[in-house]
């Protein structure tokens, strides 16, 4: 399923590109005929090859020397436009995808290009685009845990597996995760890691800190005017998945509970899936938050992570 609106967005892109390589191969064309007429007279004479066929046909005449005229004229430009100095293939038009000349579509298929464009606009869209160039699965490094004990190491690789297997199952299954555990415990290189394994299958994906999403829920309800094209905040609340970063940081005002709610509620109803992480415990997330809240992410509806270790950023300083 890709998102709608970075779908729409690719689909313009590339329609404009298309566009844009038909508008230059018309500008040279233009050009070759004023530089020679004999090209002018040739164009003429191949612009009018449908309407000598479809008469041919009608009449039931042999096509094949009117078909073979036509290949004659067009070995006869290409002459032309060498000797002025020309490539044969100038007045071509030269598509930026050869696959599907820039229609976004082999047949019935979505082309290569477009998959890639729609990647590389979720990247955009997803807030991390630097952090996913560096952190993945693959290089997310589980033997450094070993030094903090082998239970530790078990704990992780558990992590680890769960993360990877909601990752690369996204779409298939609905489910959602609480990476819960100390700062620098590698709960932002896995958040990171799932975003680009769910991106590159062509989901939407929006990545923010808890305080920055409700303020700007706020901004939207305050400041606003709660105007349409003002809602800064629909894209929370329709992201194929929604990475929560940072839950427990956040000032923990009524507007701010009121919103987390609402949010996680509407997520749900909406069958879309969540990733919350935070540095708080269980126990801390009992005390900070309200029982709708702690019920709906500690319950059965998300897949509760624990991260251990030490603080592997301190380590690399």
């Amino acid at each position: 399923m890709v998102n709608v609106n970075t779908y729409a967005k690719v689909r313009d892109m590339i329609e404009a590109r298309r566009l844009a390589a038909v508008g230059e191969a018309d500008r040279r064309n233009a050009e070759v005929r004023l530089a020679s007429p004999e090209i002018a007279r040739i164009d003429d004479e191949l612009s009018k090859t449908g309407l000598h066929l479809f008469r041919a046909a009608l009449a039931g005449e042999d096509i094949n020397p009117i078909r073979e005229r036509n290949q004659a004229l067009c070995r006869e430009r290409e002459n032309l436009l060498v000797s002025l100095g020309y490539p044969r293939d100038y007045t071509d038009v030269h598509y930026t995808c050869k696959k599907c000349n820039d229609t976004g579509f082999t047949e019935t298929e979505m082309c290569s290009c477009m998959r890639k464009a729609i990647i590389t606009e979720n990247i955009k869209a997803s807030g991390i685009g630097d952090l996913i160039e560096k952190q993945s699965f693959d290089n997310f490094n589980l033997e450094s845990y070993r030094k903090d004990g082998e239970e530790t190491y078990r704990r992780m690789n558990t992590v680890f597996l769960r993360a990877k297997t909601f990752a690369e199952n996204f779409g298939k299954m609905h489910g959602n995760l609480l990476f819960v555990g100390p700062t620098g415990t590698g709960k932002t290189h896995l958040s990171t890691a799932v975003a680009k394994c769910v991106i590159d299958a062509g989901y939407s994906v929006i990545y923010d800190s808890t305080q920055n999403i409700i303020s700007t829920f706020e901004d939207d309800k305050f400041h606003s005017g709660f105007g349409e094209a003002a809602n800064e905040s629909r894209k929370y609340l329709e992201c194929d998945l929604l990475i929560l970063d940072d839950l427990g940081t956040e000032y923990a005002t009524p507007f701010a509970v009121s919103c987390l709610y609402n949010l996680l509620n509407t997520r749900h109803n909406k069958g879309l899936s969540t990733v919350i992480s935070t540095n708080l415990s269980a126990n801390e997330l009992t005390k900070r938050y309200e029982d709708r809240i702690y019920s709906r992410i500690v319950g059965s509806d998300y897949l509760l992570l624990p991260f251990a270790g030490h603080d592997h950023r301190l380590s690399l300083s």
